[in-house]
């Protein structure tokens, strides 16, 4: 298994509960293939840089990981099709 790092931005319109099964959301798409959670970040609301889709602000996540390429491949297509993610980068660490 490979280590990653995914930061992704949720809609800050969304209430806290919605924004916490998010999370447990993306939590469960690495673990049901195997991987392994080694911390999650929250960072909160935070400015953004530029307007995306028409918000100034977005809920901030860091998301540690270890997993094998098809669950990098799968979380990122449930990252395409949530709504309420404005932005997400997925990133391998390296050795």
């Amino acid at each position: 298994m490979r280590k990653y790092e995914t930061m992704y931005i949720i809609d800050p319109d969304f209430d806290e509960e919605a924004t916490k099964q998010l999370i447990e959301k993306f939590k469960g798409v690495i673990e049901e293939k195997g991987g392994k959670i080694e911390e999650v970040d929250e960072w909160g609301k935070r400015r953004l840089a530029y307007p995306v889709h028409d918000r100034r602000e977005g809920y901030y996540v860091l998301m540690h990981f270890e997993a094998d390429p098809e669950a990098v491949i799968d979380l990122e297509r449930v990252f395409k099709i949530t709504i309420g993610v404005l932005k997400y980068l997925i990133v391998k660490k390296d050795k």
